[in-house]
């Protein structure tokens, strides 16, 4: 086997330990030029090995690249160890859990405002009844602003994260 010219390839791939097949595949995808020597053919198929073994060359048949994959691993780790700490600092909350409590804190006020007619008959008997209905109506007024606001805020907060991640916005939609 002379290296300083030509080589048919089933020679070359007796050389380096592969079927003639793969060294077909290898001209085909660009690795190895036609008309190139033995020797070059030999310089193209170690750089390959060399790249494939860095991590710098994904699989030519399309499957992981092991290198990038171990990167959005570690990144994905990184992010919910940050994530973790943030919860553990009570910096982080759920967009879940902000909802239940907002929607707990709110269903108490607005029970309490509910109960606000006959609060106000007990303690103030001598209130006519259209002072009642007045404060009654400014309670609702508060209340139906309060109801507002809140699913304003909420709007705005899935569609921050819409824009950031969309699958945790899918999860932080209200179940219909």
């Amino acid at each position: 086997m002379v290296l300083n010219q030509p080589m048919r390839q089933a020679d070359f791939g007796a050389l380096v330990g592969i079927s003639q097949q793969a060294v077909s595949d290898l001209l085909r995808n660009g690795t190895l030029e036609g008309d190139a020597t033995g020797a070059q053919w030999l310089l193209a198929y170690c750089h390959r090995l060399r790249e494939q073994a860095a991590g710098r060359l994904g699989s030519q048949a399309g499957g992981l690249d092991l290198a990038q994959e171990r990167a959005a691993l570690a990144r994905e780790q990184r992010e919910g160890i940050a994530i973790n700490n943030a919860i553990k600092r009570g910096e982080y909350a759920s967009v879940q859990v902000l909802a239940k409590v907002l929607a707990t804190a709110s269903q108490a006020v607005v029970q309490r405002m509910d109960h606000a007619p006959g609060e106000l008959r007990r303690r103030c008997p001598d209130l006519p009844p259209e002072a009642i209905d007045t404060v009654m109506d400014v309670l609702a007024s508060a209340r139906n602003e309060w109801l507002r606001q809140t699913a304003d805020l909420m709007a705005r907060a899935i569609d921050d994260l819409t824009a950031e991640d969309p699958e945790e916005a899918a999860d932080a939609q209200p179940a219909a």
